[in-house]
C-alpha cells in the first residue's frame, strides 16, 4: 500500500478513496481552528452543529472526529459517569484525544491496526483510546463543565415553562375564538327565525317615528311608514335596525344596524355585546327613507368567512354569475339588487383629489352620477354588462382588503326590484 495514501492514519485503496479522506481532514483542520476543543461550551456548541447537519464527512477520517465530538459530548453533559480515566486526578493533553493525536498511529505513519481499503477496525471511543470522564480534567475545567451545564439545564426548563405557556394560551385563544364564533352564528339563527315573528311585534308610536330631515336647505318633519312586519318583532328588540341583508347560498344572511356614527358595530353584535366578528352596518350617512341614491354597508372579513369574510368571492366572474342577485330590505320595503360592479380600492387621505366611493351616497346631478358610473366601470374587475342611470338606487358592499394597505373590495348592485 502507497504511504501516500495514508491519512490520519487510515490507510485507503482507491484513489477516490483517499482525496475524500483529504477532504475531511481539511474540514476538520478548519473546524479545529475555529473552535477550542478544550472549551466545554466550544465543545458542546460543535456537537449541536453537528448534531444539526452542519457538517458532512465523506471517509472513516471524519466519521473518527465524528465518533470522537460524539464522546466527548455525551461525558460533558453527565458529569461523573463514565468508566475511563479511573485514576481520578488525570490530566490528560486534548491534543492527545484529537484524530492524528496518538494512539492510531505507528511509526512511519502506517496504521496500527493494519487492513485494506479503510482500517478495519473503527474506534468507537474516539481518537485516543479510551472514554472520557470528568475526572479526566482539573478542578478548574471540572467547575466551568457543571456551570455549562447548569446553565443548559436551567435554560431547557426555562424553555419548555415558555413553550407550555404559549401552548395553553394558544388553545385558549383558539377555544375563545371558536366559542364566540358559534355562539354568534347561534345567535343569529336565532334572529333569522325572528323574522316575521309576532313575538315582540308591538305596536309603533307614531310621535316616536317621526323624522327630521333637510329638504332644499329647509328642515322639514316627516313620518316615517309603518315598519314591515317581518322586522317589528327584531326592531322591538334593538331598535338601532334599520334592514337585512341576505344573499342566497353564502353565509350572508344577517341583519344590518345604523347608529350616528360608523364606529359602535364595529364591534357590537345585534345584541349589543362586545363581539369582534361586529355587525353588518349601514354607513351613518345614508338614510333608509326617504331613501338615499346610494346605501352603504360595511362588515368586517373575517377569516372564518362570517360577516363579509366571504365577499372577496365575487373576485371571481364565475361565483359572480351564480350569486348575482343580492337582496336587501330595509325596515320599510323589500328590494331586489343585481350585482354591477366589483373592485378593489383603497382608503385615501381626505387630502388626495380621486374619486372616493365611501363618499357616494347623493348625486347632485345626472353628470355626477354618470362620472361616479364610469370611475366604478373603469375599476371594475369584469364587466357585468349592466349599468345604471341617474335615479336609479344602488346597494354598496364595502369589506376590507388585506391584499393592500388601507384596502377595502367592494360590490356594487342595481335596485332591479
Amino acid at each position: 500500500m502507497a504511504e501516500g495514501h495514508t491519512v490520519e492514519g487510515r490507510q485507503f485503496r482507491t484513489k477516490a478513496d483517499y482525496e475524500a479522506a483529504l477532504r475531511d481532514k481539511k474540514k476538520i483542520d478548519a473546524i479545529k481552528a475555529k473552535m477550542d476543543l478544550n472549551s466545554p461550551k466550544d465543545v458542546l456548541a460543535l456537537y449541536e452543529q453537528m448534531q444539526g447537519g452542519a457538517y458532512r464527512f465523506e471517509s472513516m477520517v471524519g466519521n473518527d472526529f465524528d465518533d470522537y465530538i460524539y464522546e466527548l459530548a455525551e461525558k460533558l453533559k453527565q458529569p461523573g459517569s463514565g468508566a475511563a480515566g479511573k485514576t481520578g486526578k488525570a490530566k490528560k493533553s486534548m491534543a492527545a484525544k484529537r484524530p492524528g493525536g496518538g494512539g492510531l498511529q505507528a511509526k512511519g505513519g502506517k496504521a496500527s491496526s493494519g487492513g485494506s481499503g479503510a482500517a478495519k477496525t473503527k474506534n468507537k471511543n474516539g481518537p485516543g483510546g479510551g472514554k472520557i470522564s470528568l475526572k479526566d480534567f482539573d478542578k478548574d475545567m471540572q467547575k466551568e463543565i457543571a456551570a455549562q451545564m447548569k446553565a443548559r439545564d436551567r435554560r431547557r426548563r426555562w424553555l419548555v415553562a415558555l413553550c407550555s405557556v404559549g401552548a395553553v394560551l394558544g388553545f385558549g385563544y383558539f377555544f375563545i375564538y371558536y366559542y364566540v364564533a358559534e355562539r354568534t352564528e347561534a345567535s343569529y339563527e336565532e334572529l333569522a327565525s325572528l323574522k316575521n315573528s309576532e313575538i315582540l311585534a308591538e305596536p309603533v308610536n307614531k310621535e316616536e317615528e317621526k323624522k327630521v330631515i333637510v329638504v332644499r336647505g329647509e328642515q322639514e318633519e316627516i313620518v316615517l311608514p309603518d315598519i314591515l312586519d317581518d322586522y317589528k318583532t327584531l326592531y322591538n328588540k334593538n331598535k338601532k335596525l334599520i334592514g337585512w341583508l341576505k344573499i342566497d347560498d353564502t353565509i350572508i344572511d344577517y341583519p344590518v344596524m345604523q347608529t350616528s356614527n360608523n364606529e359602535y358595530y364595529l364591534d357590537h353584535n345585534f345584541n349589543q355585546e362586545k363581539d369582534n366578528n361586529g355587525s353588518i352596518f349601514m354607513d351613518a350617512d345614508c338614510v333608509a327613507y326617504p331613501r338615499s341614491q346610494n346605501l352603504i354597508l360595511y362588515g368586517h372579513h373575517m377569516k372564518s368567512g362570517k360577516m363579509f369574510g366571504d365577499l372577496e368571492k365575487y373576485a371571481s366572474e364565475a361565483y359572480y354569475r351564480d350569486h348575482s342577485i343580492i337582496k336587501f330590505d330595509t325596515i320599510y320595503e323589500k328590494s331586489v339588487y343585481q350585482v354591477m360592479y366589483v373592485f378593489r380600492a383603497r382608503v385615501l387621505k381626505e387630502n388626495e383629489i380621486a374619486f372616493k366611493y365611501y363618499q357616494f351616497i347623493n348625486a347632485n346631478s345626472g353628470e355626477e352620477f354618470n362620472s361616479y358610473m364610469n370611475e366604478m366601470a373603469e375599476m371594475s374587475l369584469y364587466d357585468t354588462g349592466l349599468t345604471a342611470e341617474y335615479g336609479d338606487e344602488l346597494l354598496t358592499l364595502s369589506t376590507c382588503d388585506h391584499s393592500q394597505t388601507d384596502g377595502r373590495f367592494v360590490v356594487v348592485a342595481k335596485r332591479v326590484q
